[in-house]
């Protein structure tokens, strides 16, 4: 499935190359109705993988590896003596010596055995080895850990602004063990002040400091089924720069004035430090907010809790309604503008103690992480929108308009079930989409077009 200026290779005009070569290509044949161009490759200029995770099974004296990744379809041989002891059905890492050519198959050589293709987290292995994904973190920036420090000084704090009185959560599920944001909320005769608090680890991770180089080559934490590998050492991750309950943190703090009606009128970003007065779960405020709960509203409602010295503890749940309240504003003044909020359920796979899976879930969207996420967008429109008006460079996401073509098969597609979209001059208006969304909530197409839809959108850049 390629763009429509892709060339396509026959299988046997590929000489030899393998999936992300670069190669050297004639066209064969130019584009014809409603055809890609055909190609052939005249010479391999550059090998793009040099090692492959796969099935390894022994052959008499020497043996293969089968590759994981479907789009090498040759089978990698591996001599006597280069097997590092394997047995089938081993999942292996592969170092390829030679890549071979129309008659003869790549040749390369065991370099790590993952495990058996039977035993537990042996898949996961294979899939952190496949895409390279770094595992451990270099000498270097475990050694500039030790002057990271545990806790927050008061030199610190000097020069922040000091938000540690106002009341503050954070809402996260259960397991989660950093915890990025907290919301602190206030209202008035005039409105609303909604206050949105990012850990700010660029005060730990200095630009290219040994830290900064790491967190930028991985780019991401990654997130698989059993575990999490961080883009930052646990101790910033899930220490200094996880806004725990009860202790001081330095933030980034968005301050928003909003009115009654959701417009955002008045904001303020600073450096700040912060004190989690609570780490909430989506779940438990799900109970407050809609179960009604009365044991769940019992817990956040003390006056005072020995454990955190005495400090004296006001009613958690007036604040809970109060964010409910604002998120539904915000929300409905989004809707209005036009904002789609496409709602595919995530899935959650539940393994037993040995790393199996045993059931799939959905993972499901209730009113407390709907609540966060409009907390999230508000802040989020709020700081680019400020640097806009600076005129600074930054780095912000954009929807573009979709793409006429797409809009129009897609409109073509939905008349079979009986629905149209309205266009003006091949544009689509977003509230157009959303009408569709409406109309198709609770049908048993809905699953399908929401999809399609989704795909006739262009990507956020």
């Amino acid at each position: 499935e390629g763009e429509p200026d892709d060339v396509f290779i026959p299988a046997k005009y590929t000489a030899g190359a393998l999936h992300h070569d670069r190669v050297q290509i004639v066209i064969t044949c130019e584009k014809l109705q409603g055809r890609r161009r055909e190609g052939r490759v005249v010479k391999v200029l550059e090998h793009g993988a040099d090692h492959l995770v796969g099935y390894y099974q022994k052959s008499k004296s020497y043996g293969f590896v089968r590759p994981d990744d479907q789009h090498f379809l040759k089978d990698i041989y591996i001599p006597a003596g280069c097997d590092m002891g394997a047995v089938n059905g081993h999942k292996v890492v592969v170092k390829i010596i030679s890549y071979g050519d129309d008659t003869h198959k790549p040749e390369g050589k065991v370099i790590e055995i993952l495990g058996h293709v039977n035993d537990p987290g042996t898949d996961i292995m294979s899939i952190i080895a496949a895409y390279d994904i770094p595992v451990e973190f270099p000498k270097e920036v475990m050694d500039s850990l030790d002057a990271v420090p545990d806790s927050v000084d008061s030199k610190a704090g000097a020069g922040r602004v000091d938000f540690r009185k106002l009341t503050t959560v954070t809402i996260d599920g259960e397991d989660a063990k950093d915890l990025d944001d907290a919301i602190s909320i206030s209202k008035n005769k005039n409105g609303y002040t909604l206050g949105v608090h990012i850990a700010d680890v660029s005060n730990y991770v200095t630009e290219n400091s040994p830290l900064d180089k790491e967190a930028r080559s991985r780019g991401t934490s990654v997130y698989l089924v059993d575990r999490v590998i961080p883009m930052l050492p646990h101790k910033l991750s899930n220490g200094i720069c996880s806004l725990n309950e009860g202790v001081d943190r330095l933030a980034l703090s968005c301050v928003m004035d909003i009115d009654l009606r959701g417009n955002i009128v008045g904001h303020r970003i600073c450096e700040s430090v912060i004190n989690v007065d609570r780490r909430m779960s989506y779940t438990s405020v799900k109970k407050i907010l809609v179960d009604d709960d009365a044991e769940e509203k019992e817990k956040y409602s003390e006056l005072v809790d020995m454990f955190f010295l005495m400090k004296e503890y006001r009613d958690f749940v007036p604040m809970f309604d109060l964010m409910k309240e604002l998120a539904d504003i915000l929300r409905e003044r989004r809707k209005k503008r036009g904002s789609i909020d496409f709602d595919f359920p995530e899935s959650k796979i539940i393994l037993d103690k040995n790393g199996k899976p045993i059931d799939i879930k959905p993972y499901e969207r209730n009113v407390a992480t709907r609540i966060i996420e409009d907390f999230m967008l508000a802040a989020n429109e709020t700081v680019a929108e400020d640097f806009f008006w600076q005129e600074l460079p930054f780095l912000y996401r954009t929807h573009d308009y979709p793409d006429p073509e797409k809009m129009k098969r897609l409109g073509t597609f939905i008349n079979n079930f009986g629905y149209t979209i309205r266009t003006q001059n091949g544009e689509v208006h977003p509230k157009e989409l959303q009408k569709l969304l409406d109309k198709i909530e609770g049908t048993p197409e809905e699953a399908l077009i929401s999809r399609l839809t989704l795909r006739s959108m262009k990507q956020a850049k």
